[in-house]
């Protein structure tokens, strides 16, 4: 399964309805990473997955670039993420780099944040418009996350 796959179904069972997935992965020592990886870091199996969706993450650092390639916005805010997954996980750190979320009010600006800002994982269909540069747009995924603060 990749990031990008829905797991969800809707009423009549038949799915497509659903967000895509933010997955980590889960081992059999109980660690969890992202992005995922076949073997853990200690060596062990993979045995499951955990969506990110369903758990705040805290800004562990940011910055705005200016200077994006080509068809990302600009400027462009992005963030280290921690994720807590609760007082049971005592494994490392789940860790993600995002896009900050814009805006709602239609001004295609992203939030303002800071270090130590709550955020929640929220679905972006385009994290890039398709058809800027070199590469072909159907090889590549367009789709992802970004990070909204609570």
């Amino acid at each position: 399964m990749s990031d990008h796959e829905t797991t969800d179904t809707d009423a009549d069972g038949q799915g497509d309805s659903a967000e895509p997935t933010f997955e980590a992965a889960e081992y059999a020592d109980g660690t969890v990473t992202y992005p995922p990886h076949t073997v853990g870091p200690n060596g062990a199996e993979r045995v499951g997955t955990v969506d990110l969706r369903e758990y705040e993450g805290e800004i562990l650092t940011w910055t705005t670039s200016t200077a994006t390639p080509p068809g990302v916005r600009e400027p462009n805010t992005l963030a280290i993420v921690e994720f807590d997954l609760g007082d049971e996980y005592d494994g490392p750190a789940v860790r993600a780099l995002g896009q900050i979320a814009e805006r709602e009010d239609g001004t295609g600006e992203t939030f303002d944040v800071d270090i130590g800002d709550r955020v929640e994982p929220v679905y972006a269909d385009e994290l890039r418009e398709p058809g800027a540069g070199i590469r072909e747009p159907e090889s590549q995924e367009w789709d992802g996350f970004r990070f909204r603060p609570l």
